[in-house]
């Protein structure tokens, strides 16, 4: 074993265990209150902190990413391994017509500056350009790119990156349905956690000491399962103020967990298995136990009310698992999808993982 190899296996531990430790754990009434007063407020103020679109009227098909993390190309930098899958992603929907809203971390600038990232990185911003270029392009900042709401030169390195002037939002609101309308709200999903918003000891351990050894180590700790439990905790706070609202539904990324309907994608599996258990479907049972097998690998825990989740909250996963994978949300003619872009025989591949009509919802 490698020495570099030994400080992995004895340091990945109480290191992450001591920043947790230090770090605001999510607070249930901070979060619920940020949320609404951040949805409150782009509801009657649209324009500087969000914007209200009407789905009837522009912007049709839209894709939601969150959480790419662009770093240096090295081994420490999260969206290396799902740069080829992101590229092919807006390929595809660049020539499908979409609308690419990217929720929030795009660029990790607690680790990396903006420079570096923007060096290692021009493949994606050059697409990216291109939907800015078709008036198809909405960027949020989360807490790993705040940057861009906060810096007085951030438009300026916009403008730069772009070529026109793109504004940073903090959520978005869409409206869908002619007679009755369903709100989808987006935002990054990290307002009132302690650890992420306006946290400043958060800040400096990533970049003071955990980014260096995060990069001294070879370590990617952006999985499903890294730091679970405050990661469930806090999609467990977005799920009760979205199924506290009235004719909304809330679109988030930050925790890296893809939620669906209010429901990971494990606990979706569990209401499949128990369903074919009732009508006694022995080649579903045995698909869906494999299934389930598999995917306590990725994350493990299951809400003990997930029969009885209103489906109300979604999150769209990231762009930075360490197998490339990433998971999106697609909204396109009234049906909202996650899904799946996987390198499969040396080829970017689309799969669907859950879907359903926004009629339904409403």
């Amino acid at each position: 074993m490698s020495f570099r190899k030994f400080l992995q296996r004895i340091l990945t531990k109480p290191v992450t265990s001591l920043a947790n430790r230090f770090s605001s754990r999510p607070d249930r009434e901070k979060v619920h209150l940020a949320l609404s007063r951040l949805y409150t407020h782009i509801k009657k103020k649209p324009g500087k902190k969000g914007l209200v679109i009407d789905l009837s009227r522009m912007h049709r098909k839209i894709i939601v990413f969150s959480d790419l993390h662009k770093g240096n190309k090295k081994r420490s930098d999260d969206f290396a391994p799902a740069e080829e899958n992101y590229l092919a992603a807006l390929d595809y929907y660049y020539g499908m017509g979409y609308t690419l809203i990217i929720l929030g971390d795009s660029e990790e600038l607690w680790k990396y500056n903006l420079f570096t990232v923007r060096r290692h990185n021009q493949p994606s911003f050059l697409l990216e350009k291109k939907f800015v270029q078709q008036k198809r392009f909405i960027k949020v900042f989360g807490n790993h790119d705040v940057f861009w709401n906060n810096d007085p030169f951030a438009p300026l390195q916009l403008l730069s990156i772009y070529g026109e002037n793109v504004h940073m939002y903090e959520g978005v609101v869409l409206q869908y349905g002619l007679k009755k309308k369903l709100d989808i709200f987006l935002t990054h999903g990290h307002q009132g956690d302690g650890q992420s918003d306006g946290n400043k000891f958060s800040a400096w351990f990533v970049a003071k000491i955990w980014a260096p050894l995060q990069s001294f180590l070879e370590l990617n700790i952006n999985t499903p399962a890294f730091n679970d439990i405050l990661k469930t905790e806090h999609n467990q706070f977005m799920y009760e103020w979205s199924s506290a609202q009235q004719d909304m539904v809330l679109i988030t990324g930050h925790t890296h967990q893809p939620v669906f309907e209010s429901m990971t994608h494990l606990e979706r599996l569990y209401r499949q298995l128990l369903i074919a258990r009732q009508q006694n479907d022995q080649p579903a049972i045995a698909r869906l136990q494999e299934e389930i097998a598999f995917r306590r690998q990725e994350y493990d825990h299951v809400s003990e009310d997930y029969l009885h989740l209103k489906p109300t909250y979604f999150n769209s996963g990231c762009c930075c698992f360490t197998d490339g994978d990433i998971t999106g949300i697609e909204i396109e003619d009234g049906e909202i999808r996650l899904i799946k872009w996987k390198n499969e025989e040396r080829a970017a591949k689309r799969t669907i993982l859950e879907k359903r009509h926004l009629d339904t919802i409403i």
